[in-house]
């Protein structure tokens, strides 16, 4: 049999609370660097479906040379609540919160994880647009929570954006950037504001990209081709809102509008439209464009 060499993530376990599409990745790439994953829903088809999900990924990702050269895949256990996956109140090495974009549910399961959790175990809020100080309100000690923005999907995508919340503390913070890197992430921290610097430049964007198509000036296609060729992004702006979700999108966008005032933040009719209907982009199989089958 082949050795295998160990990986930066060996040691290490970590919760994902939520099963979704963000937290199924995270789990992924936790487990190809060689991470032990603990993952909570719930939702129970969502929790049965997710290891075949998970598993797709990480051998995905290894087919497209995304995750360590020979790495033990790490162990997967999931559950419905955080309580029965303790094992005894053995030590995770963060929590992932990884929930519906909803300031309400984030902040129910935040406050239950920070009464369970020992003091100093960070705890990971991903989220594109809520603040990180509006949710620490909820828990018991602010100085535990950090945010990150994971972007989809996490196991391809190298760069993390990191969010300081004003209660963050320098621990939280240096135990995270120490974490991303054992996953092979690159950091890059910000601070505390609606939308962060990703959400607060792309989602308006894509806002507008909708816009257009709902005038009838271009189809996605053009729109796509277009800022693809003329200004170097590199799927454009409709196919990345397919990749996001459009219910994640218009549900950030409330977020941004909300908070900042911001009138081109209030979802377009189109978008709403395309919720209401079901089409959600990838993991609908039909959003802009449509999908055989989803990457994760």
């Amino acid at each position: 049999m082949a050795a295998h060499r160990d990986t930066p993530g060996t040691g290490r376990r970590l919760a994902v609370l939520g099963a979704g599409v963000m937290g199924s990745g995270i789990a992924a790439l936790a487990i190809g660097h060689g991470m032990a994953v603990s993952l909570v829903d719930v939702d129970r088809r969502r929790l049965e479906e997710a290891p075949a999900r998970i598993d797709h990924q990480v051998r995905t990702a290894r087919l497209m040379g995304a995750l360590p050269d020979g790495a033990v895949p790490g162990a997967l256990a999931t559950g419905r609540s955080l309580v029965e996956l303790m094992d005894g109140g053995s030590a995770f090495t963060a929590v992932v919160e990884a929930v519906t974009e909803d300031p309400d549910a984030k902040a129910k399961v935040l406050a239950e994880v920070s009464a369970l959790v020992a003091p100093g175990t960070p705890i990971i809020s991903n989220t594109s647009a809520i603040p990180i100080d509006e949710l620490a309100r909820s828990t018991a000690r602010p100085v535990d929570l950090v945010g990150t923005h994971f972007m989809n999907p996490p196991c391809l995508i190298p760069t993390v954006e990191v969010i300081r919340g004003t209660h963050t503390g320098v621990a939280t913070l240096d135990a995270l950037r120490a974490l991303l890197a054992a996953l092979g992430r690159q950091s890059v921290v910000v601070d505390d504001a609606p939308g962060f610097v990703t959400s607060r430049i792309l989602h308006p964007m894509i806002n507008d990209a909708v816009r257009v198509v709902a005038a009838g000036t271009a189809s996605a296609e053009s729109v796509d081709r277009l800022m693809q060729g003329c200004l170097g992004h590199p799927t454009g702006p409709l196919r990345t809102a397919d990749l996001i979700g459009l219910d994640n999108l218009v549900d950030s966008l409330w977020v941004l509008h909300s908070r900042t005032g911001d009138e081109g933040c209030r979802p377009c009719g189109l978008l709403l439209e395309m919720v209401q209907a079901g089409h959600l982009g990838r993991k609908s199989g039909r959003g802009f464009y449509e999908y055989e089958g989803e990457w994760s």
